[in-house]
């Protein structure tokens, strides 16, 4: 309303008996700024018209956008950090058309290859590094981390509780002649965390011994309750297992987490860290791949693994990815910014209607995963449902729960992403049973996650009466 009247005030000046002197500027560039604005908070507001409950939507979002002004800023700092930290080791490197080149056949010589990998490691705080599309996913890179470290009569210890599931074939449960790890007489034990969600260290202590050969963290919660852990907290956890075991190789879990905070666990002592490109750090132009990084003497058995003993990371054509990885890597820190901003946008949305999420909006945050407590079965269907329908592809697709390999109960999920499974893009999923938790996790922009929360929301006012919000219902 002020916009207008000042709009009205420039209008009556131009159409009035008055002469245009040395105001005249002035109140032309008032008259085109006011104008300039009206339009802009007029194609905001014409975003609620496409919902059927606007007027509550607009105003749980007006109110969650004061709210995480100040965490936005923050985000945004630290994004221009990492900007230009990549921007120094990409001018460092001497990076040029031709390292933009893919090369074919065995790939050796692949200056493009090495030159992208010197500056991963550069970034991670890491000796070496590989980044590459022959990893798979990053289940694959794990499973090259951990099969380059062991040996049979070795013992895995994951000290941050049970991995995903994924992961539970490569661990395996016996010489069954499957390859897994226990194939192989490799013993693996998880310890549980603490009911603070805290490493138990006395049971640590307990199970390790002189065949302990790798301590491994999940930095990321997985589908489970607990929060993820902070680069600090493993940096402690670091140390702890350098008194338990010296000779140990410690080994992280990197996935969701890279470059969401100053640094990363390589940065704080991990041995070996590993990922997904079509997570965090492909910054939503790779197409497939992992990396692996840390120390020379790791990453180089992680690559007799992956590829062949004498090859090691001498070989692996990159037969077109460079362009996209150089790139996407480039990128990588604003597209993590905007999904993060779009996580803090999500858990305050959702507040506001009276859900609890963790972490917080104004908590400290570790990934870009974003979990929601919705208590009810029709809400975890509706939410994904409204992401999958604001979703650019496949967007006419409407998620059903179904059985998945590795878990007890249905689950759900909704991904319409331009590459198949990548989770830096805008997607949500969630099993079917007591407290229905949704995982939120990406959005290539902070205003796709807006709109794909907001229509979620929408879906989910359909059952308003299943809200916990009376205020609501």
């Amino acid at each position: 309303d002020l916009l207008r009247s000042v709009q009205s005030f420039c209008n009556e000046f131009y159409r009035s008996d008055r002469k245009p002197g040395l105001t005249t500027d002035f109140f032309t560039t008032l008259l085109v700024s006011s104008h300039d604005i009206i339009s802009a908070v007029e194609m905001v507001c014409n975003v609620y018209e496409h919902f059927k409950h606007s007027r509550i939507l607009k105003k749980w979002s007006e109110e969650a956008q004061l709210r995480i002004d100040p965490v936005i800023r923050s985000i945004e700092s630290r994004v221009d950090t990492h900007q230009w930290r990549l921007l120094e080791a990409y001018r460092d490197a001497g990076v040029g058309e031709h390292h933009l080149s893919s090369s074919t056949g065995y790939g050796y010589d692949d200056a493009g290859r090495e030159t992208l990998e010197a500056i991963v490691a550069r970034l991670f705080g890491a000796e070496t590094a590989l980044f590459r599309p022959h990893i798979v996913s990053g289940t694959h890179a794990i499973a090259s981390c951990l099969f380059g470290v062991l040996r049979p009569g070795d013992q895995l210890l994951y000290i941050t509780g049970p991995p995903y599931d994924t992961l539970e074939k490569v661990i395996g449960k016996g010489r069954d002649g499957s390859g897994s790890l226990a194939d192989y007489g490799i013993s693996y034990q998880a310890i549980p965390l603490t009911p603070e969600g805290k490493v138990d260290w006395r049971r640590v202590r307990e199970e390790a011994g002189a065949g302990t050969r790798c301590f491994a963290i999940q930095r990321s919660r997985g589908y489970s309750e607990r929060s993820s852990f902070r680069v600090e907290e493993i940096g402690e956890m670091v140390e702890k297992c350098r008194e338990i075991c010296p000779g140990a190789a410690v080994f992280v879990d990197n996935c969701y987490g890279e470059f969401v905070e100053d640094r990363e666990p390589t940065h704080v002592g991990a041995d070996l860290i590993a990922g997904s490109l079509i997570k965090n750090p492909g910054g939503g132009l790779a197409k497939s791949g992992g990396y692996i990084a840390g120390k020379k003497k790791w990453v180089d058995r992680a690559a007799a693994r992956l590829v062949a003993p004498g090859i090691l990371a001498e070989g692996g054509a990159t037969h077109g990815y460079l362009r996209d990885y150089y790139q996407g890597f480039f990128l990588a820190p604003h597209v993590v910014g905007e999904a993060l901003k779009g996580a803090v946008f999500t858990s305050a949305v959702l507040d506001a209607a009276g859900f609890e999420t963790t972490p917080r909006f104004d908590e400290p945050r570790t990934d870009i995963i974003q979990l929601i407590r919705l208590a009810d079965p029709k809400l975890l269907v509706a939410f994904c449902e409204g992401i999958q329908a604001a979703s650019p592809v496949d967007a006419h697709v409407r998620p059903e729960p179904s059985p998945m390999p590795g878990y007890t109960d249905p689950v759900i999920m909704a991904a319409g992403t331009f590459v198949q499974g990548a989770s830096i893009e805008l997607s949500a999923d969630g099993p079917l049973r007591p407290p229905y938790l949704a995982y939120m996790q990406g959005g290539l922009t902070f205003s796709h996650v807006k709109i794909g929360v907001l229509t979620a929301l929408d879906r989910m006012l359909e059952h308003r009466r299943r809200f916990p919000s009376e205020s609501v219902r």
